[in-house]
């Protein structure tokens, strides 16, 4: 199989950057040789202090890539560190040998800064004690600086897994949540029409025509999490229809959505468990006409949105606890937005109760529209 461009130029970016790293050491080597011949009286030329010095470290180029490679299979860690320790130091030895035998060869080829021609005789011994111990010290400092390179790739990718593994943690919780709410929601509304049934058979007809479109649209979207309001608008309409058939007069209910609020993202199926809630709770349980009103607005970085009624508020008794809906809502908001949510129930001004939610915002701003949510 042939590399992908990406691989083929990651390549390509690495080896730059490494002859780019040992080329900027032989300069600064170069410089270090030009100006200390001077000082003391052999002065060389800038060409030759830099062809001497690119010698000595493209050498060291040349023969890092031995260290390099046994980073990546002999690590200093674990039960077998004492073995390969012991290979290292052998490693070293052979290192420091073979860059006294190569340098000693380029050094034959190149001569010696005053133009004289050595034997290699004359060319290894000086070479062999002048360089043996700062080798072995170029040895470990290539590979130390390899294990931490390969450390820290271990650690990207132990990174990237562990955030890949959350992620479909998360999803799979989501997706866990998503599921227990839909049939919390069927067996709610089978239940109101099963009760429909026996007072008017024509409107429980037209509720389970409704259901059934309204179960099609959740089970399409039911590997969504996140929506644009205007998605979730379109379904809550389906819910209210059918709830609207059920209590006919007794059910108002009012949108105040801005336009540009309509394609904010929103979490998928979060206002339905809400005004739910809020029929079940609020308006069911009384006799008089039962109003609920739909209210969203952006606030800097933060969407608002709130499903106010008129109901009987608050129940004492039913303090500190919460249904399936409100506590599969509220769990499904600390999965996707962690500490950026809040999901609060509070008594209306006007007497009845106010569920509200804040999320970040994410969506796009865009011009008046002629086709905003009323009411349905």
């Amino acid at each position: 199989m042939s590399p992908s461009p990406m691989d083929a130029a990651t390549r390509w970016r690495r080896w730059t950057l490494f002859l780019v790293f040992w080329t900027l050491i032989g300069f600064f080597f170069a410089g270090q040789f030009y100006i200390s011949s001077a000082q003391f009286g052999r002065p060389v030329s800038w060409r030759q202090a830099l062809g001497f010095s690119l010698a000595d470290w493209y050498v060291f180029a040349l023969l890092s890539l031995g260290p390099i490679a046994l980073a990546a299979r002999l690590s200093l860690e674990g039960r077998h560190w004492v073995r390969n320790l012991g290979i290292h130091v052998s490693a070293s030895i052979l290192f420091s040998l073979a860059y006294v035998a190569l340098r000693s060869w380029v050094s034959l080829w190149q001569g010696t800064p005053d133009g004289r021609i050595q034997s290699l005789q004359e060319t290894v011994r000086p070479l062999f004690f002048k360089t043996w111990h700062f080798n072995l010290l170029i040895y470990w400092v290539v590979l130390s600086v390899a294990h931490a390179r390969e450390y820290y790739s271990r650690l990207q990718e132990r990174t990237l897994r562990a955030a890949e593994l959350e992620k479909r943690l998360v999803e799979a919780k989501l997706q866990a949540l998503q599921m227990q709410l839909n049939p919390h929601f069927l067996f709610n509304s089978l239940h109101a029409i099963a009760e429909l049934m026996h007072r008017d058979v024509e409107a429980a007809d037209r509720m389970l025509t409704r259901l059934s479109e309204l179960l099609r649209m959740a089970l399409d979207a039911s590997d969504t999490q996140e929506v644009t309001l205007r998605e979730e608008i379109q379904f809550l309409r389906r819910y209210l229809e059918i709830e609207q058939t059920r209590f006919g007069d007794r059910l108002t209910v009012s949108m105040a959505i801005p336009d540009e609020t309509l394609d904010a993202t929103v979490p998928n199926l979060v206002l339905q468990p809400l005004v739910e809630n809020a029929i079940r709770h609020g308006i069911e349980p009384l006799a008089r006409p039962g109003r609920i009103e739909l209210r969203a607005r952006r606030q800097g970085a933060v969407l608002e949105l709130s499903v106010v009624d008129n109901g009987r508020g608050l129940d004492p008794a039913r303090a500190g606890r919460e249904g399936i809906g409100l506590a599969n809502t509220r769990a499904r908001l600390r999965a996707l937005y962690g500490d950026q949510q809040q999901l609060d129930l509070k008594p209306n001004e006007n007497g009845g109760l106010c569920a509200q939610v804040r999320i970040p915002w994410s969506g796009r701003d865009f011009g008046t529209r002629s086709d905003a949510p009323g009411t349905p």
